[in-house]
């Protein structure tokens, strides 16, 4: 995340919040700003399209394990 960061000159929440926005089926995710500039920060993230490449350079690390107390 931080390579991506970096080079786009933007912050790694702002990378997060924009790759979240496009995960499929995620409409509203919940932002925690407790301090004016951090919801600054979020909604000049919120315009940010993340590039295939970047997508799946953020999601290969990631390693889905099943849901617990479902069936």
């Amino acid at each position: 995340m931080s390579e991506i960061a970096h080079k786009r000159g933007i912050s790694n929440m702002q990378v997060a919040l924009a790759w979240i926005l496009q995960q499929p089926g995620v409409t509203a995710p919940i932002i925690g700003a407790s301090k004016l500039p951090h919801l600054e920060e979020a909604v000049a993230g919120l315009s940010l399209r993340l590039v295939e490449a970047e997508l799946k350079h953020l999601a290969e690390p990631y390693e889905p394990h099943p849901s617990l107390g479902h069936s």
